[in-house]
């Protein structure tokens, strides 16, 4: 029974992959996974929520391998050099094409935007994690919403790989930015004493009129 209900997760993703979410049917997610149409209402009740299941195991299977690697980061370029890999990977793997569907789907469909939504934040946790960590000492750390930054970066590594679709070119400028920015932190981080005191302050008085 498992191996059934993992053959249809399976099979909705690669048929969202192939037929996009339009296509995606309990008849077709049933010809992908080589079951029986009638084992889809069985074991999920309706189409709608074996693609809420699809769309969280699928999620949780890729995220498992990315957190681990996440925690041997040692510095912000490590974080986007890993960033890079892991949108490369998405991209052959078809995920970015699932990605796109649900997104798409969601903007009409609140129970799907939920899904999505918690699927993303399952990225978005590790990501938190990793930036509370490389930035704790760092002067910028008190300027910088790292809550905010997770999303912030999710959000632009999403539209990246969108965008890539259509513009290769512009997605690796705009990549290659993201590790200009990573670099000018880690001079800022290099700073002596007194700069450091100097820029410190200059951040608080700035941090309290954007407040």
């Amino acid at each position: 029974m498992a191996d059934t209900r993992q053959r249809l997760i399976d099979g909705t993703i690669e048929t969202i992959r192939t037929h996009g979410l339009g296509g995606t049917t309990a008849r077709s997610i049933a010809a992908t996974a080589g079951v029986n149409q009638a084992l889809v209402f069985y074991h999920f009740g309706t189409v709608h929520d074996l693609l809420r299941a699809a769309c969280l195991a699928a999620t949780q299977a890729r995220v498992a391998p990315f957190a681990e690697r996440l925690g041997q980061v040692t510095d912000l370029r490590q974080l986007l050099a890993l960033g890079r890999a892991l949108h490369a990977d998405e991209r052959a793997r078809g995920n970015v094409t699932v990605l796109a569907q649900m997104l798409a789907g969601a903007q009409a469909d609140p129970e799907l935007a939920e899904a999505t939504a918690t699927a993303l934040q399952l990225w978005i946790t590790p990501i938190e994690d990793a930036l509370t960590r490389l930035l704790a000492d760092s002067p910028v750390a008190e300027a910088i919403d790292t809550v905010g930054l997770a999303r912030a970066m999710s959000a632009g590594f999403v539209g990246l790989e969108l965008y890539e679709g259509v513009d290769p070119e512009g997605s690796q400028t705009a990549l290659d930015a993201l590790d200009r920015l990573a670099v000018l932190i880690e001079v800022v981080d290099d700073l002596g004493p007194i700069a450091l005191r100097a820029l410190r302050g200059k951040l608080r008085k700035t941090t309290k009129k954007v407040r």
